[in-house]
């Protein structure tokens, strides 16, 4: 794995844990004021409705993410694809696809510009 995937590996993961979700400071970090989701419920999301919908969330199960991939776009953009699994406390899984382009940024930090989940069976 080169570094670059290890890095942007790293912050996908951050994006799974509760309190970095729970934190303004932490998401205005890793989600670029420019972002954009497509939820699986086909809804897009933005920065300004995102951020605010994942400081309400209250999850009790617990994520994680395989097969990770990177490909450079550009210098400076890159599209992260993986398979991410959400187990909720009873043990029921949903599994989805993930892609999301990262851009690394003026300031020097790399940030989520889109993203994009869809459940698989």
């Amino acid at each position: 794995m080169d570094d670059l995937t290890a890095h942007l590996k790293e912050l996908e993961e951050k994006l799974f844990d509760p309190s970095v979700r729970a934190s303004r400071e932490m998401l205005t970090t890793l989600l670029s004021h420019d972002f954009r989701e497509i939820g699986s419920s086909g809804r897009l999301y933005t920065f300004d409705m995102i951020v605010p919908a994942l400081l309400a969330e209250r999850r009790t199960g617990t994520s994680r993410g395989e097969h990770f991939e990177t490909q450079r776009l550009a210098e400076h953009i890159a599209l992260v694809t993986y398979r991410a699994i959400y187990t909720d406390v009873d043990g029921s899984e949903r599994r989805t696809l993930r892609s999301s382009i990262w851009r690394l940024e003026e300031d020097g930090h790399w940030r989520m510009l889109f993203h994009q989940g869809t459940v698989i069976g």
